[in-house]
Parts: C-alpha cells; sequence; structure tokens
C-alpha cells in the first residue's frame, strides 16, 4: 500500500472538517492548519499556524515541500481569498491538485481544476469544466457542459442546469437553480433557493423565485 498523502490546509474552521474528511477518504491526512485568526485546532491533535509568518514558520521546518499538497479550506464568498492561498501555495513549492469525495459522481469527461473540492453526492455531468480553487459541495449537481470559472463555490444542493457559464469568484447559495444555457458574471451572488432564470451580471447579488436584483 501507497505512503498516506500529507495535506496542510489554509483555514481552520468547520470547512477544514469536511476537507479532512474527504483527503482521509481519498489516501491522505491533514499534518497543518492555518489561518489569520488565533483558532483552536477543529482536528485533534493537529496543530494550527497562525497567519503569514506561522506558515513561514512551518515552511523552515519542512526539509521539502515538495510531495506536501495544499489545500483552501475556505467556503463562501471568500473565493478571491481562496484563488490567493492556491497561487501562494504553488509559489512555495506544494503541490496543489484537486479532491474528489469517493461519494461525488464525476462523468469521464468532466475537467476539474487544481485545488477544486468535489464534497460527497456532488454530480459533475458530461462534458462539465470545473476551473481552480472551486467547491462544489454536497449534493449540488452541475449538468452537461457547463463551465464554472476559478474561484467559484456551488453551495449544497445547489443544480446548474445544462450549459450553463458561470464566471470567476461566484457564490451560488444553497438550494439554487439556475436554468439551462444563462450566464452567470464574475462575482455575483445568487441567494439560497432562488430560481434564476435569466442572465446574472457582474456582481449583482439576486434572490427569490424568480430571482431579481436585490442591489444595483
Amino acid at each position: 500500500m501507497s505512503a498516506s498523502r500529507p495535506y496542510v490546509l489554509w483555514g481552520a474552521a468547520g470547512h477544514a472538517k469536511v476537507l479532512a474528511e474527504a483527503i482521509n477518504l481519498v489516501g491522505g491526512h491533514v499534518i497543518a492548519l492555518f489561518d489569520n485568526q488565533e483558532l483552536d485546532s477543529p482536528l485533534a491533535d493537529i496543530p494550527v499556524f497562525k497567519g503569514l509568518d506561522g506558515f513561514k514558520h512551518w515552511l523552515a521546518q519542512q526539509d521539502d515541500v515538495s510531495e506536501i499538497f495544499g489545500l483552501a479550506a475556505i467556503g463562501g464568498v471568500r473565493g478571491r481569498d481562496r484563488m490567493q492561498v492556491h497561487d501562494m501555495f504553488r509559489a512555495r513549492g506544494l503541490r496543489v491538485s484537486a479532491v474528489v469525495h469517493p461519494r461525488a459522481h464525476v462523468s469521464p469527461t468532466a475537467l476539474i481544476g487544481s485545488g477544486a473540492q468535489i464534497l460527497a453526492l456532488a454530480n459533475l455531468g458530461a462534458g462539465v469544466s470545473i476551473g481552480n480553487s472551486c467547491i462544489v459541495n454536497h449534493g449540488a449537481s452541475i449538468d452537461h457542459e457547463c463551465v464554472v470559472g476559478d474561484a467559484t463555490h456551488v453551495a449544497p444542493g445547489a443544480i446548474l442546469c445544462g450549459c450553463v457559464t458561470v464566471g470567476e469568484n461566484v457564490f451560488i447559495g444553497a438550494g439554487a437553480v439556475v436554468l439551462p444555457r444563462l450566464h452567470l458574471g464574475d462575482d455575483c451572488v445568487i441567494g439560497a433557493g432562488a430560481v434564476v432564470t435569466r442572465d446574472v451580471p457582474r456582481g449583482a447579488l439576486v434572490a427569490n423565485n424568480p430571482a431579481k436584483p436585490l442591489n444595483k
């Protein structure tokens, strides 16, 4: 049996617990956590290092990080923070790859970017493309030929019907439904339970059924 892959996570709150479980199930284990806040570790016997100084201190203790994997355990609307961590890990020599929960369904024709997190019961249909450092959360479904940009978070139970195009750093709330062939612009937010029936412009916040803008 091959050795278990070591991982570090930036983020020491609830999403770190979720990722740690998925990592264990695909043959890895978490060895360290980093967070900008002073937090107790959510994982037994796993240390938390504070901020960039803590990360640099941890790096200085490592002989070689080229076989250590890094992921950002940061969910919600903080996609750009997640992408920044993704890029920092790679720049410092850590490996960044996708984690796919063994109970997710992923089409063999789907493409998944580095640092993406495909969690339990998620579905990726034929021809789907998922960008770097995305989260497709528990029970979310992304149907055929959808394209999801970097740093986007699709929350639990959300549904993207076929041929939807999603920009970068988009947050799609729990249980939202996006109808086929629509476009969601960069940095927009789709409220929980919304039913999106038309394109959403960049930076917009929409909610309700049918979804309507809550800001300009």
